[in-house]
């Protein structure tokens, strides 16, 4: 009986630990004092470029698979 006693109490420090490590990190805050959701600084007179960018990262990302797919059918002769 009391392995199982110290066996739940030690799962629940356990768990309570891992919580306030899970939410021990703040909001990001600008130096201004507003709050950004993303980690990065969105550009806001330079929306085409960064759409651009954003596009061509995006679907190179996306493309590499089928890239590495092609390369290994035309190396195995199919």
């Amino acid at each position: 009986m009391s392995l199982a006693l110290a066996s739940r109490s030690a799962a629940r420090a356990h768990s309570a630990v891992f919580r306030r490590q899970l939410h021990a990190s703040g909001a990001v805050r600008s130096p201004h004092g507003e709050y950004h959701h993303l980690p990065f600084a969105w550009p806001h007179d330079k929306k085409a470029s960064f759409a651009l960018k954003l596009t061509a990262y995006l679907g190179i990302g996306f493309a590499i698979p089928f890239i590495a797919g092609a390369y290994q059918l035309k190396k195995g002769g199919a």
